[in-house]
Order: C-alpha cells, then structure tokens, then sequence
C-alpha cells in the first residue's frame, strides 16, 4: 500500500533487523538521516547516540560531522523532517484510498494499524519521543517538530475542502483527526491490538459526517 516515496518509509518501519547500510543506494548522508530518524522513532532523542547513529549507518564517526556539523541537533532535526515527509506519504496514500473523506478516515486507521502490527507494534508516530523529550528545549528539532504536525493537519484539510464542509470548520477537524489518530497510535501499541485504531477510524467517520451539509 506503499507509494514511492513512503516504500523506504514502509521497509524502515517493517524492518527490525537490518540496519541503514544495508541498502548500498543510499549515499553516506540519507543513511545518516534514515538511520536516526528510525532510532529516535524507537529511542527518542536522548536515547540515540551518536555513535550508535554511526555505527547503524555503517559511517565513520568523521563523517557525521563532516555532514552536520552542528553535531547531534542539526542531524536530529534533519531526521525529523525525513520523518514528516516519509509519513505524510502515508498519510496522503490513506486518505486518498477512498474518495468519500469519512471512509477516507476508516482507511487511514487501517492502513496504520496494519504498519503498526508489521512492526511488531514497535513503530507508532516518527516523531512523537522525540517531540516530547525535545519541546521547549532544542528550537531547532521543536521547530521541525510544529511543522511535521501542522503539515499532517493540511494534508487532512485538502482531504476535507470541497466535501461540504463548511471551512470555518475544516482546520479544526484537522487538528482532531490528526490528534486522535496519535492517541489511538499509542494505545494499540500500548495494547498490541489494532482495535483502537478500528474504534478512531469509525468515530473520526461519523465525526467528519456530521459537519457535512
């Protein structure tokens, strides 16, 4: 169910065992970004190191500086903007499954709860550790950060305009349906179960249904 640009994504969320390296097409940089941005997926932010980081990439330690040299925070940013653009990939392939935006909703949940199981409930949100171990603290990852979700509640937004939703009311939901999708991420993994994502994915349809004219 992957498009182009979410098939690296997919693999990287279904993958536990094969690190960075083990794709050569991949230049010493994009390993770099891909590699950290799976393990703060999984670790966090103050959980990745460095040398973790450039031992999963297979790179020598040289050249991460060599390609941030700001070090762990300018890298760390960078992966989480990889991150919004591998998952808003998704996220636009799920919400374009279906052209009615309720049904629409019903297939983003699903699309989600099967990645989720695929990893072995290991990998909900990219972006969710690091944002709360990072908010208010390191303004650059903050910043990606604001702009990873607010990207996530447009692409709902386009999903919503010219539905008969009045657009008053559009960025609203989006901000719902994007709010609720995280929780209910976190509770099947928390529960290892697709079931509250299936619940979101029938409540967020009934939702967009009720402001439809």
């Amino acid at each position: 169910m992957c498009n182009e640009r979410s098939n690296q994504y997919c693999g990287e969320m279904n993958d536990t065992t094969l690190p960075a390296q083990a794709d050569p097409a991949l230049g010493t940089r994009e390993r770099l970004v891909r590699t950290t941005s799976r393990l703060m997926q999984r670790q966090g932010y103050e959980g990745t190191g460095i040398k973790q980081i450039s031992r999963e990439a297979g790179v020598a330690l040289s050249s991460v500086y060599h390609f941030f040299p700001s070090g762990k925070q300018e890298l760390a940013a960078e992966a989480v903007r990889h991150a919004d653009l591998e998952f808003a990939g998704i996220l636009r392939e799920a919400l374009t499954a279906e052209a009615d935006p309720a049904e629409a909703m019903i297939a983003c949940t699903r699309i989600l709860a099967t990645y989720l199981r695929d990893s072995d409930w290991l990998d909900g949100c990219p972006i969710t550790a690091t944002a709360l171990e990072t908010s208010g603290r390191v303004p650059d990852i903050h910043q990606a950060v604001v702009d990873a979700f607010a990207h996530w509640r447009e692409l709902v937004a386009e999903k919503l305009r010219g539905t008969g939703i009045a657009e008053d009311d559009i960025p609203d939901l989006a901000h719902t349906v994007i709010n609720t999708l995280e929780g209910a991420e976190l509770a099947a993994q928390v529960s290892r179960s697709e079931q509250p994502l299936e619940i979101a994915g029938r409540h967020l349809a009934r939702l967009i249904d009720s402001y439809r004219g």
